[in-house]
């Protein structure tokens, strides 16, 4: 088993063919979720996993699961997989990678006619990204029980349009969702990071993830002429709003090292050059691998946000939407990854995952891994995000590895 190769080539393949559905000029990808593009990347990807003789079941969130049998289909799957919908302005490796080298790894196994004990299956979540429907990683979010499948229907995009409606407009609407046994999960990435790059190191070995908060902010003050209004009457929605950029910049500085604090969206009502805004919506990412130190950045956005309102006579209103705490993965699925990646004989470090993945919702229902690669300049969430074929393929290699291990095969 060993001496058992991944075709690098026929994946790099793949994943050119799958970058070709939404691809724009500099090179990216825009396959936001539940659009026409991202049916056509599902139905491509199940079309790939028929041929290679996978069964496909469909659940209610439209999560993909590709099944290759094992010896005794008793046994619970190991599932490796991520996802297929993109940024706005996204790249072709980021979420697609995981995908296809999961297919390689049963083409792979095809190829050499090996069995595995417990079946293998393949996995596409739903909405990882969050961009079009928020929050980030709903799909394996309803399957963990993190929200419900009504909270996930329910949620609109910008154009008032609903998750169930556009599950079924698309025709990946199925029906169940979380009631699926799952005997380990491995999840194969670009780091999104520059660390691998600068230190040379092909493989990153994932130990966990960050914890997360997000909110949504609100300040309202009140819409008026941008000429006759004097400065010490107004109440700039805009000026709050800027403070707050501010405020989240300098508590991402406090908290290091390791504290990662965004203001990502702004939306200014009525946004006419000359009315004073009278309402701005924005959101905040935090992000710290320490849950007491982020606990901490919580509290003090909210005392300073408010603060700021006070401060502009603007009303004021914050809502935390998502939260997850720092994420540790399965000891043994860590080492099963570094196992593999010493039998590839690949340079590898241990790291933190700085993003979210589905991989961290999975960790609270399934012993979990992640391997990542290298990406170019650390660039990711970018059009021109880059990987090149040699380190796709080495982290593919270490996941088939990782795979076998915690599966048994021969």
């Amino acid at each position: 088993m060993e001496n058992l190769q991944i075709d690098g080539g026929r994946l790099w393949d793949s994943l050119m063919q799958m970058a070709a559905i939404g691809a724009t000029e500099k090179g990216g990808v825009c396959r936001l979720t539940l659009t026409d593009l991202d049916r056509q990347s599902r139905d491509l990807f199940i079309s790939w996993c028929e041929s290679a003789g996978c069964s496909v079941a469909v659940d209610a969130m439209g999560n993909i699961f590709a099944r290759r049998p094992g010896r005794d289909n008793t046994l619970p799957p190991v599932v490796t997989g991520s996802h297929l919908d993109s940024q706005p302005t996204g790249g072709k490796f980021d979420g697609a990678y995981g995908v296809l080298a999961g297919l390689e790894l049963i083409r792979t196994l095809n190829d050499a006619a090996v069995e595995t004990d417990a079946p293998v299956e393949v996995v596409v979540w739903t909405n990882e990204e969050g961009s079009r429907f928020p929050p980030a990683m709903m799909g394996s979010g309803v399957f963990a029980g993190k929200f419900t499948l009504e909270e996930a229907y329910a949620t609109t995009d910008v154009d008032g349009k609903r998750v169930d409606e556009e599950l079924d407009r698309i025709g990946y609407k199925g029906e169940g969702c979380g009631d699926r046994p799952i005997g380990a999960y491995f999840e194969a990435h670009i780091e999104q990071g520059p660390v691998l790059e600068a230190e040379g190191k092909t493989i990153g070995v994932v130990t966990g993830a960050q914890g997360q908060r997000w909110y949504e902010v609100t300040y309202t003050g009140m819409e008026a002429h941008a000429g006759p209004t004097p400065m010490a009457r107004r109440r700039d929605a805009l000026v709050g709003a800027a403070r707050l950029v501010q405020t989240v910049n300098r508590i991402g500085h406090d908290f290091q090292p390791d504290a990662c604090a965004t203001v990502g969206m702004m939306q200014v009502h009525p946004n006419s050059r000359n009315v004073i805004p009278g309402r701005v919506f924005s959101t905040i990412d935090f992000r710290h691998p320490d849950d007491d130190r982020l606990a901490a950045m919580d509290e003090t956005l909210r005392g300073e946000a408010a603060d700021i309102a006070s401060a502009c006579d603007l009303d004021f209103e914050i809502e935390q939407i998502l939260y997850f705490a720092p994420s540790p993965f399965d000891e043994k699925c860590v080492a099963a990854v570094r196992t593999g990646a010493d039998r590839a004989g690949h340079p590898h470090r241990d790291i933190v995952s700085g993003a979210g993945h589905d991989a961290v919702y999975m960790a609270t229902v399934a012993p979990s891994g992640m391997i990542f690669v290298p990406c170019e300049d650390g660039i990711s969430h970018n059009e021109i995000e880059n990987a090149t074929p040699e380190d796709l393929a080495a982290g593919c290699q270490v996941l088939l590895h990782a795979v076998l291990e915690t599966a048994g095969a021969r």
